[in-house]
Order: structure tokens, then C-alpha cells, then sequence
């Protein structure tokens, strides 16, 4: 259909077309607006502050509630040490220390972990500052890839002061008397941390060394 635009009557039906057009794009403009508050108020609800003691300094992280503490440290700290090796707890390439207890960073999520002091490999030692224990991998050639060395060390560490604090293994035969640091006990306790290369003789000789004790 064509309009005369020089008549009266086109004119009033651009005019309510235009009027229409408006208030369209209004609505548009409003609901967009509407849409970003709502997808901003729901991202602040998924959303938590955590702060906690990283290595010996507090970090403080704005974190989705379903972001567990590896990828927190991984993607948010760049601590980039700590493994991210089956993602389900059964290698243990991934275990840090939390309080001064190892855990597997996987299967814990950040926010648990407000005022927590955590330790990563990097808070052990450094190349110019080696921890004992990371010296004695190195000397006893505890590993090969490298990729679960992270974990067991920080596994390793803990592991041996469990058995300063006496607290018994499934190996244990005496639980009356003080827990031992023997090569059954430093096997089992170890246990949970894989090395796919093989090289466990070489783990226990290290820890042994750290231990003072012979196995």
C-alpha cells in the first residue's frame, strides 16, 4: 500500500509509527538494562570473599562458590606448583598442606577455607632455600617426571608429622606404643599419592633421610 506524504492522513500514521518505533526501542533499552542488573546481582549471589594465609601472606579473592582451592590456586594465585593430576582425589598430585594437614586441593572448594593458612609447594622452599625434604628428593632421585613431586612432597612432610603426633596407620601393630618411622608405615601413609614413573624406593629413601631414622 502507498501513501501520499504530501496528505494529512500519511503523515499522522508516520507520526504514530514513529511514536511506536520509540517506544520499542525504550522497552528494548530497559529490559537490556533490566537484564544486566539481574545477571550482575545473580553473579554477586554466586560469588564469596575469601581471604586466607598463602604461603605465610594473606590473600584476599573474590571466588564463584563452585571454584575448588586448586583452581583457586592455579587461575587466581598463579601458584602454579601445586598438580592438577586425576581432578577426582585418587593421585594425590595435588595435595597441599592446610593448618599444617595435607588435603587434596581438588576436592575442597576455596570458600571452605576462610582464615585458613594453606601451603603450597612454593611456601615449602625455593631453588636458593631448599626445604629438607625437597633437597632429599633431589638427592635421592624421588622423582622423574616430576608432575607428582609437588604432592608428595608436601604429602611426605605432613605424613611425618602424623607420626611425631603419634597418630596410628592401618600398618600400625602397636597402638599403645609410640607410632614408628618405619618403610611399612612410610609405604602406607604414602599411599595416597601416585608416582607413575616408579619411583617409591627413591621416595622412601628420602623421607627416611628427613625421618633420622633408618627404615
Amino acid at each position: 500500500m502507498e501513501f501520499d506524504m504530501q496528505s494529512p492522513g500519511a503523515i499522522e500514521i508516520s507520526r504514530r509509527d514513529l511514536l511506536a518505533a520509540s517506544a520499542a526501542t525504550v522497552t528494548v533499552v530497559s529490559a537490556h538494562s533490566l537484564s544486566h542488573a539481574q545477571t550482575k546481582a545473580t553473579t554477586e549471589s554466586q560469588t564469596t570473599k575469601v581471604t586466607f594465609k598463602m604461603n605465610g601472606e594473606s590473600r584476599e579473592l573474590r571466588l564463584d562458590n563452585r571454584t575448588s582451592l586448586l583452581d583457586a590456586l592455579r587461575e587466581h594465585l598463579h601458584l602454579t606448583g601445586t598438580k592438577k593430576g586425576c581432578d577426582h582425589g585418587q593421585c594425590g598430585a595435588c595435595t597441599v598442606l592446610i593448618d599444617g594437614r595435607r588435603a587434596n586441593a581438588c576436592l575442597t572448594l576455596a570458600v571452605m577455607h576462610e582464615g585458613d593458612s594453606i601451603t603450597t609447594l612454593e611456601g615449602l622452599g625455593q631453588p636458593e632455600n631448599l626445604h629438607p625434604m625437597q633437597a632429599a628428593f633431589v638427592k635421592h632421585d624421588g622423582f622423574q617426571c616430576g608432575y607428582c613431586t609437588p604432592g608428595q612432597i608436601c604429602s611426605s612432610v605432613a605424613m611425618l608429622e602424623e607420626i611425631r603426633a603419634n597418630i596410628p596407620s592401618h600398618v600400625t601393630r602397636d597402638l599403645t606404643a609410640p607410632a614408628e618411622i618405619t618403610s611399612d608405615e612410610i609405604r602406607e601413609r604414602m599411599s595416597g599419592n601416585i608416582c607413575r614413573c616408579g619411583a617409591y624406593s627413591n621416595i622412601v629413601e628420602a623421607i627416611t633421610e628427613v625421618a633420622g631414622r633408618k627404615a
